[in-house]
């Protein structure tokens, strides 16, 4: 069994993908738009992300702009959890860029390095890197 995120947006689906693309060194795998499928969408809705799926690290992050009244990013946080703390801080200010720092990074009791932020489209991110002892 495996989980994999799906991410609702306002329009800017696409724009918020390529951004976790670049910032976590990912793929778009796929990306459908209304218009390309048979569904009666408003017009416009037509240019707009039905579907999008895109890869990074062995992780799948699915996304689209869904219908309007839809809420976008409601009470999910997305947790990533790294391997290297100099890249971990690298990725965690390149997704903090126009959003807003909830939670520096910082050692923790559990012996972690570990941070919080909502970006620019209003998605929450934890970020935690296990110290080496």
């Amino acid at each position: 069994m495996k989980l994999n995120p799906y991410l609702a947006f306002k329009g800017n689906c696409e724009e918020a993908m390529n951004f976790y693309k670049e910032n976590l060194q990912g793929t778009i795998e796929s990306v459908q738009y209304f218009k390309d499928g048979d569904m009666d969408v408003p017009e416009n809705m037509k240019d707009q992300v039905m579907h999008l799926e895109m890869h990074f690290g062995g992780n799948i992050l699915m996304a689209s702009d869904g219908f309007e009244g839809e809420i976008a990013n409601s009470n999910i946080t997305l947790a990533i959890a790294m391997e290297d703390v100099s890249e971990m801080e690298q990725v965690f200010h390149k997704m903090a860029e126009g959003g807003k720092i909830t939670m520096p990074l910082e050692n923790t009791f559990w012996g972690a390095r570990f941070g919080m932020l909502t970006d620019k489209f209003g998605t929450k991110w934890m970020f935690n890197c296990e110290l080496k002892k």
